[in-house]
């Protein structure tokens, strides 16, 4: 699949670590660094803007190494870029950890997952199939 994108970034277009990768990485396109204090937010720009074929979404999600060692993860993940959206890719990050840590120009901050989705019709009915679920919500099938 071939999809438009301008990198207004000094930075390589986004690309896949391995062969099999599902997601490419994101990196922090920055004039200074930022610092992102325990619990605080920020949106950091990418400098990259895509253009996806109809059907299609970019998912913006948090990379594992940082949420884990560090406690950094996509707020609210995962994002969606939808394909009629052209602006600058942002990511949300938010500061899970008791420390401070900081965020350089070009530093890895997301990752983000091209996928396919489907456009619904709605069929309004009075009622549903029954189900062996039901309305088994929250916990219902057990631990």
């Amino acid at each position: 699949m071939k999809i438009k994108i301008i990198n207004k970034s000094q930075h390589n277009h986004p690309d896949y670590a391995t062969s099999l990768s599902a997601g490419v990485d994101l990196r922090a396109n920055l004039e200074d660094k930022i610092f992102l204090q325990p619990l605080e937010r920020k949106l950091i720009k990418t400098g990259i803007h895509l253009e996806l074929p109809k059907g299609y979404e970019a998912q913006i999600r948090p990379r594992s190494g940082l949420a884990y060692k560090n406690g950094i993860t996509v707020l609210n993940s995962p994002g969606t870029i939808d394909a009629d959206y052209r602006g600058e890719i942002s990511v949300l990050l938010v500061n899970l950890s008791n420390q401070q840590f900081f965020i350089n120009d070009g530093d890895r901050i997301a990752q983000m997952v091209i996928a396919k989705h489907e456009t619904v019709e709605w069929d309004l009915v009075k009622d549903l199939n029954e189900s062996a679920r039901g309305e088994g919500g929250f916990g219902s099938t057990g631990v």
